[in-house]
């Protein structure tokens, strides 16, 4: 499975990244292939592409607050979770994730 993940927490620093890193392990752990974005004080890093968004088949959105370019993702596959769940709650995110998608 090709999830896309945007990360953002209140200030934009440490949660953003944190999240970003438990999420890129816990889709390689799974057997995934994963693209996180984040969104914090460094603005857009590692920006999902359009083509990015084509392939893939989920969308995770871990933010805590509002990020930019939001409608990218408007009318496609996506689950919202928090900065937390990302961190703590990896394998039930991808669990959950994984029947999304598979049903």
């Amino acid at each position: 499975m090709f999830i896309v993940a945007v990360t953002a927490c209140p200030t934009g620093v440490a949660h953003t990244y944190m999240a970003k890193a438990a999420l890129e392990k816990g889709a390689k752990k799974r057997g995934h292939e994963i693209k996180v974005e984040t969104q914090g004080a460094m603005g857009i890093e590692n920006e999902i592409t359009e083509a990015d968004l084509e392939k893939a088949d989920l969308i995770i959105l871990a933010i805590e607050t509002a990020i930019n370019k939001m409608e990218r993702f408007k009318g496609r596959k996506a689950m919202k979770i928090t900065i937390n769940q990302a961190i703590g709650k990896t394998d039930d995110v991808f669990a959950k994730a994984e029947k999304a998608v598979n049903g």
